[in-house]
């Protein structure tokens, strides 16, 4: 059996495809993610199934939607007992590594991974908890419109601190797995905080714009009694009525955000770097995406939260030219696909699945095959800013919402790409809104959901004011690192040895001249 590939995956935090140059923005600077796009397949319909941090990303490697494995809202846990597709990476006798965010929630920080470099940039506790049972829509933890208005170049912020040191952490690893490269495949995933709010960036990234130049929405603000209900929930949550967004404003904070965007280009390029120099990029697939998106001023609205598609798509581009030729997919597809596709990759070395996954495997649309327009995207929304589940179905070209007690949304993002005409109850349009409402209905039982949600939230809101008194042992990870076995050491290795050992590429010893 010949050695499987190595797998680099790459995040972003609240990454709007649209955004993206090679998803058509023509603003946005991405020259190492463009250069990856170009030479890889690329997704142009991929959709996180959960438009908020945690369950977006337990769903990626869990490979099922949040409500299935209780992760309801981003302080639900992820449960230690759902596998993740590194769990059987790991089986295969894959080396698992973990840099950056991932946004755990509970006493496992792991999930899979054998070592992880870094801490969390967010709590790994119960504190974010929503409160359904109360009729709470806003929070004093929720996003707040000042990330906003105070938007703009900075010299350094806590999320440029977490992201120096999850690029700094991954690049050495991948030298380390340079250095050991006749051991088994590695799979490393490093995940950054950019370009999430604040919206702030360094200023060598924002001088790579002409403040000018940057886009305003292409749809304006849209009143607030003009808003379908759940957006008109957010724009109250988040403060939106509390302050004058003037253009100059928003501009500022779309310049920002760009300017993050490039910034995380560059950490990309800080990667790609390291696999050429440590003689691994010929055998390491790469796969880019992000958690969510970003509404960026679309509609007046920020943040995510929504399924819009600026707050529901994602960037997805698979990276291996050696195996798939570069092509663009149409066809939707969402994070759960992620599982299956990875289970194949690593070509019958795990075991079976022990658990039903909510996607299917991408593998025959990245060896170019033509069916999967029929597939069919589920995502859902259990978190703060409604007090009932939100659903999303997109099948072809029709995305339908559905929430208990709002009137249902359909759009048909082929005729109206900017989602502004609600075709729910046309007649022409009749048969494919039941064909819709109907597969809601068969994937979730709302009622049930929402008892189950509530109950989820009592608990953690009692059990977190609890863990709070007396001495609290806080969950968030806490890295080692062994400074007796780092670097030089008067024992074990010899000198010579070690410092020949970490050179790469490795060198043929010279014997002494005489």
């Amino acid at each position: 059996m010949s050695r499987p590939p190595n797998i680099l995956f790459i995040m972003a935090d609240q990454m709007a495809a649209p955004a993206l140059p090679f998803h058509g923005h023509p603003v946005v600077k991405t020259p190492n993610l463009s250069r990856l796009a170009a030479e890889g397949v690329v997704f142009d319909n991929a959709y996180c199934n959960y438009p908020l941090c945690a369950p977006s990303r337990f769903a990626l490697l869990s490979g099922r939607l949040p409500s299935a494995i209780g992760a309801f809202d981003n302080a639900a846990e992820f449960a230690s007992s759902v596998p993740t597709f590194v769990h059987y990476a790991r089986a295969a006798g894959y080396r698992t590594c973990l840099s950056g965010k991932m946004h755990f929630v509970g006493a496992d920080q792991l999930h899979g991974f054998e070592e992880r470099l870094t801490t969390d940039v967010y709590p790994a506790d119960f504190g974010w908890t929503p409160d359904w049972g109360n009729g709470a829509l806003a929070y004093d933890w929720s996003h707040h419109m000042a990330s906003v208005v105070e938007a703009g170049p900075c010299h350094r912020s806590l999320q440029i601190d977490f992201d120096e040191e999850t690029a700094h952490q991954a690049v050495q690893k991948i030298y380390d797995y340079g250095r050991t490269a006749d051991e088994a495949p590695f799979l490393l995933a490093v995940s950054f905080t950019h370009p999430h709010d604040p919206f702030n960036c360094l200023p060598e990234h924002w001088d790579l714009y002409d403040h000018a130049a940057i886009d305003l929405p292409s749809v304006p603000p849209i009143p607030p009694e003009r808003l379908d209900p759940h957006s008109r929930r957010l724009h109250y949550m988040d403060g939106l009525h509390r302050y004058d967004l003037t253009e100059e404003r928003v501009r500022t904070a779309r310049h920002a955000y760009y300017g993050s965007i490039s910034y995380v280009d560059e950490l990309v390029g800080r990667l790609l770097t390291a696999l050429e120099r440590a003689g691994l990029a010929e055998d390491t697939i790469i796969v880019f995406t992000g958690d969510h998106g970003e509404m960026l001023g679309e509609r007046g609205m920020w943040y995510k939260m929504t399924f819009f598609e600026w707050s529901s798509r994602v960037p997805l581009l698979v990276h291996a030219p050696g195996r798939w030729a570069a092509r663009r997919v149409s066809a939707p597809v969402s994070h759960v696909d992620l599982f299956p596709t990875i289970l194949d990759l690593l070509d019958g070395r795990a075991p079976l699945p022990v658990d039903p996954f909510d996607g299917e495997s991408l593998l025959p649309l990245l060896a170019g095959s033509a069916r999967g327009a029929g597939r069919t995207i589920f995502a859902e929304y259990l978190g703060e800013g409604t007090l009932n589940p939100a659903f999303m179905v997109r099948r072809g070209r029709y995305k339908y919402i559905a929430c208990d007690g709002d009137p249902p949304q359909l759009y048909d993002l082929e005729a109206d790409p900017k989602e502004l005409v609600n075709r729910a109850g046309a007649r022409d349009l009749a048969a494919i809104e039941a064909d819709l409402s109907a597969s809601v209905a068969r994937r979730w039982n709302a009622p049930a959901l929402r008892r189950a949600v509530i109950e989820s939230q009592n608990r953690r809101l009692f059990v977190h004011k609890v863990l709070l008194t007396g001495h609290h042992t806080p969950w968030d990870f806490q890295p080692h690192r062994n400074a007796a076995t780092s670097y030089v050491r008067n024992f074990g290795v010899a000198e010579d040895t070690l410092k020949a050992l970490a050179r790469l590429p490795a060198v043929e010893p010279v014997p002494p001249d005489a």
